[in-house]
Formats: structure tokens, C-alpha cells, sequence
């Protein structure tokens, strides 16, 4: 039964040490889910997978923790931890840095921005101080708004009569943040060239 939930029903004749990495993991899966556990606890589920084996898993995690079970998983993945986690503890040389839901962490925790370029800078930069909004002038004239949403930076560029042609929110990722709050726990660092 656990051979078929996790895909390995064609293998279960094959030796175990001949599988590759991805179906090692399903098969450490299908191991943990012998007993029929409420709590499942998995080190690195995603590693050696494939993006087809990354949905299985992200997707068979969710259907547990749906039927009840408790799924708690690490991970250095932070994208992968945007789309399946529902909970979020962040760790740092055994210090807790974070407790929380994913979103109150999201919401907390990143910078968020607008971004906007304009035929006429000058204008769209009056405009936005004119209206207390904080910005930074980037390349080609653009402009970094912080402090409010891109439905608002639109709303005051349509009122002044400002053709845009840029408009979108800037979201930093959750990696960005992950390495931010946890720079000071960082016991082993790269050096880049």
C-alpha cells in the first residue's frame, strides 16, 4: 500500500541500493508511513528530487497534514517553503529566531515595495512626495515606492493624469529574509569572488 502511495509499486522487486536519490527518498517515505503515524518528522524530504518528485511530495504533505497528521519538515528550499508550509519555525545554532505562521512571518519579516516608471519622472516624483510617499529613484527613471501598494501609487499617477509604464509590487523573498535574520547565526560562510 505505501509502495503505491508513494509511486514505487514498478520497483519493489529492485534492490534498494540500486535506486537513485529520488526514489531513495520515496522510499524512506513509504518507510515512515508504515506505522500509520499522526506526526511525520522529515529532514530534507525534497532533496534529489525532481520537479515532478518536488509536487509529489509537496503535494502528498499537504494531503497528510489534510487528513489530520502533523507533517513537521525541514528544509533549506525557501521557495519550497512558501508553497507548502502552513507553519514556520526558523532556526539559527540551536537559537529559535522565529515562531509563526507563514504569513505573519511573510508580513512581518519582508520588504515590500512598488515599483514604477513613468513617461514623466519629474511629474510622478512630485506626485508621490506631494502625497507623503516615500521613494528611491532606481535605472531608467523608475522608482521605488515603500509604504503603500501599487493600487495607490496607480490611483495618484491617474489623477494627475501620469502615464505609467511600469507598475507592480516588490516583494523580497523569503530566502532574502531566512539569510537576513539569521546572518548572525550563520556558523559557516562562503566568501564570493
Amino acid at each position: 500500500e505505501v509502495l503505491d502511495l508513494v509511486g514505487l509499486r514498478a520497483a519493489a522487486d529492485r534492490r534498494a541500493g540500486e535506486f537513485s536519490l529520488g526514489m531513495q527518498q520515496r522510499l524512506g517515505m513509504a518507510t515512515a508511513l508504515l506505522g500509520d503515524p499522526g506526526v511525520l518528522v522529515l529532514d530534507e524530504p525534497l532533496n534529489g528530487l525532481d520537479p515532478e518528485g518536488i509536487r509529489w511530495i509537496r503535494t502528498l504533505m499537504r494531503d497528510l497534514a489534510a487528513q489530520g497528521r502533523t507533517i513537521l519538515f525541514s528544509s533549506h528550499l525557501m521557495s519550497e517553503m512558501e508553497l507548502t508550509a502552513d507553519d514556520l519555525v526558523v532556526v539559527g545554532r540551536g537559537r529559535l529566531i522565529a515562531e509563526t505562521t507563514l504569513e505573519e512571518f511573510v508580513r512581518v519579516n519582508t520588504f515590500q515595495a512598488v515599483a514604477v516608471r513613468a513617461q514623466s519622472p519629474g511629474r510622478l516624483a512630485g506626485a508621490l512626495g506631494r502625497a507623503g510617499l516615500a521613494f528611491t529613484t532606481g535605472p531608467d527613471s523608475s522608482f521605488l515606492v515603500t509604504g503603500t501598494d501599487s493600487t495607490t501609487v496607480g490611483s495618484i499617477a491617474a489623477a494627475e493624469g501620469i502615464a505609467l509604464q511600469e507598475l507592480g509590487s516588490v516583494r523580497e523573498s523569503l530566502e532574502d529574509v531566512f539569510l537576513r535574520l539569521t546572518h548572525d547565526a550563520t556558523e559557516f560562510e562562503g566568501v564570493a569572488a
